[in-house]
């Protein structure tokens, strides 16, 4: 293990100077806090006392990293901002391919909706009916769920029995698709 030397106070004041007077870990400066002049590479891991290897920094911070090397200390309140930062843009991201989802299928149950119904979008057509048309489409897929409202619709019957045929239909389709 290196002999630890003293630092001169003119090295202190040149570092301190150079640091701008705040801890470098943590951006805390006096009165606030008192400063110490921190080896990067600890005097234990043979650290010496040139300029390039001496940092500032607070009593707290410099006691809590000790001997540990820089790549041990936790990440930097900018590296967290980063991070966060990054998370969000995913997130953005992630809503955005989610919309386009949900826009794709209200319009394509409007489609399916119109099949089973002539004039639902402008008649209106059962909010929970577009709604199982909704997850049809996600279960099966459009072109499916598109055959099985044309069939439905090829029947002579009306409203709440055509639509409980096509929902056998797609019922019938999505067992098939799990198989």
């Amino acid at each position: 293990m290196a002999a630890r030397k003293g630092l001169s106070k003119k090295t202190r004041f040149e570092v301190f100077k150079r640091d701008g007077f705040s801890c470098q870990y943590c951006g805390d400066h006096p009165p606030k806090v008192i400063l110490h002049v921190d080896h990067i590479v600890a005097v234990a891991e043979g650290g010496g006392n040139d300029m390039d290897n001496l940092i500032t920094a607070c009593q707290s911070c410099n006691a809590g990293k000790a001997a540990n090397p820089l790549s041990d200390v936790p990440q930097s309140l900018k590296d967290k901002a980063a991070e966060v930062a990054e998370r969000e843009e995913q997130v953005r991201g992630y809503h955005a391919v989610m919309q386009v989802k949900r826009d794709r299928l209200e319009d394509e149950s409007w489609d399916i909706a119109e099949i089973l119904q002539t004039g639902a979008a402008e008649d209106g057509f059962r909010k929970d009916w577009r709604l199982s048309i909704k997850q049809f489409l996600e279960k099966i897929g459009y072109h499916e769920v598109i055959e099985a409202a044309e069939i439905a619709a090829s029947r002579k019957n009306e409203g709440g029995t055509r639509f409980r045929y096509f929902c056998g239909i797609c019922w019938r389709k999505v067992g098939e698709a799990q198989q």
